[in-house]
């Protein structure tokens, strides 16, 4: 198996941080989420488009 964040080769049984070959790269990780690095992809619009305009008041 292959760590996300150095690409190093590593035995998955061996390490406690899995996926991660260490906890040093599950914590960059960890701080690019954080640090807004990474993102999750969205389409404003759409969302917007799913959300009622008002409240129902009968709920």
């Amino acid at each position: 198996m292959r760590c996300p964040t150095c690409k190093r080769e590593f035995q998955p049984d061996a390490s406690p941080a899995k996926p991660f070959c260490s906890e040093r790269c599950r914590l960059i990780d960890l701080g690019r989420w954080l640090d807004e690095g990474y993102a999750v992809p969205s389409n404003p619009d759409s969302e917007a488009d799913e959300l009622p305009d008002e409240p129902n008041p009968e709920s």
